[in-house]
């Protein structure tokens, strides 16, 4: 079992989306630091279509709330079903880029920690991409009450993340060893922050959620992604 995540780590990492804000999309996109060539670069993007189809065909409709939005990338494949979305992020320099890429009066944005943060009604779905492998082990039961919380009775729950795979990162950085949560992630400028990343067993992780009444079922793609889609019971 490792060691619980100290809440000065959670700072750092927060801090670290705050000053990555402007380079987040050079790892979707494998740019700069997150190329790794013509082959693995085409079979991420195929990956990533992937799981934006199974996205497309889970139809999430009604009033959404996304956490952890970042960019915006998964925000714009929301908005061609729901009828709403609230966004919430920690990072109000994730939240200014997301609202002037996605430019919809039908998404309300809003700063908060995700750690402490509490849905202040329910909603018919709920999105989260590459966030569940920054939530400490010790503090994932909590999350998924948050998460059935924010939920009515039948609501959606989609989320993606990422695979434990070498070249899903930066080739400057190193993931962490097996039973760790922490990794030493880098900005372009060579500054270099302590974040929580963690890895799961997509069969685990079902039954952990349906622990607290959510009954998700957990795919992988070949090489990079894990996602989960299902519903409230």
């Amino acid at each position: 079992m490792s060691q619980e995540v100290p809440t000065s780590v959670l700072d750092e990492m927060r801090a670290y989306y705050r000053e990555r804000a402007g380079e987040y999309d050079e790892w979707f996109y494998r740019q700069g630091r997150y190329d790794r060539g013509v082959q693995s670069n085409a079979v991420w993007f195929a990956e990533a279509d992937e799981v934006f189809n199974a996205l497309d065909r889970f139809d999430m409709r009604g009033e959404l709330l996304e956490l952890a939005p970042g960019t915006g990338i998964w925000t714009e494949r929301l908005l061609k079903t729901a009828s709403s979305i609230t966004a919430v992020d920690a990072s109000n320099e994730m939240l200014a880029i997301n609202r002037a890429r996605v430019n919809s009066e039908r998404v309300v944005y809003e700063q908060g920690d995700l750690f402490s943060w509490q849905p202040p009604r329910m909603f018919d779905g709920v999105f989260f991409g590459f966030w569940l492998s920054h939530v400490p082990h010790e503090r994932l039961d909590a999350f998924l009450d948050m998460l059935a919380t924010a939920l009515r009775p039948g609501g959606n729950i989609f989320f993606v993340d990422g695979r434990r795979e070498p070249t899903s990162t930066a080739a400057n950085h190193q993931l962490p060893g097996e039973g760790e949560q922490l990794m030493i992630r880098k900005l372009n400028d060579g500054r270099a922050f302590e974040i929580v990343k963690n890895y799961y067993d997509p069969v685990a992780l079902a039954a952990h959620f349906a622990q607290h009444g959510l009954n998700v079922t957990v795919q992988e793609t070949a090489t990079f992604f894990l996602y989960g889609y299902g519903k409230k019971e």
